[in-house]
């Protein structure tokens, strides 16, 4: 199967990985079931192009099904899904970041952006907003929709 990211692109995105700070895990969770899980190959074969730009970015894949307790763990009730992680020596962090889907056409650039900031360990929220969000009580659950065009 031909590259999914040509060579420009793949130069951009180099250079601007030399900004990746720490190691980052994406734990690729796909199935074997292609009409439950439409884009899988595809979406392994992005995240493997681009965690392969650069020694800080890795990739473990797993099978839904089979690595049904992992996948517990982070949350993933579908395939396909990418669970964005930091990496500190042999442990995760997990900041509850989850792509749903192939992160392509605009998605692309969200998950980019998504490495560096784990990477660096700070969202570049504000210090209002961060004040802001310490006062919240109850876990809040947020998702982003995008529908391809």
């Amino acid at each position: 199967m031909p590259n999914l990211l040509d060579e420009n692109i793949q130069k951009q995105v180099i250079e601007f990985f030399k900004d990746l700070d720490r190691d980052v895990q994406v734990e690729f969770f796909s199935s074997d079931d292609s009409q439950a899980c439409a884009y899988c190959e595809e979406t392994r074969q992005l995240l493997e192009e681009v965690t392969g730009l650069s020694d800080k970015l890795h990739l473990n894949t797993y099978n839904l099904t089979e690595a049904a307790e992992l996948a517990k763990t982070f949350h993933v009730e579908a395939a396909p899904c990418a669970v964005i992680t930091a990496r500190e020596g042999d442990q995760l962090i997990d900041y509850g970041i989850r792509y749903r889907g192939i992160p392509a056409g605009h998605e692309f650039t969200s998950l980019v952006n998504t490495l560096l900031i784990v990477s660096r360990r700070d969202s570049g929220l504000s210090q209002p907003t961060r004040d802001f969000l310490s006062t919240l009580e109850k876990p809040v659950y947020l998702q982003v929709f995008v529908t391809p065009t």
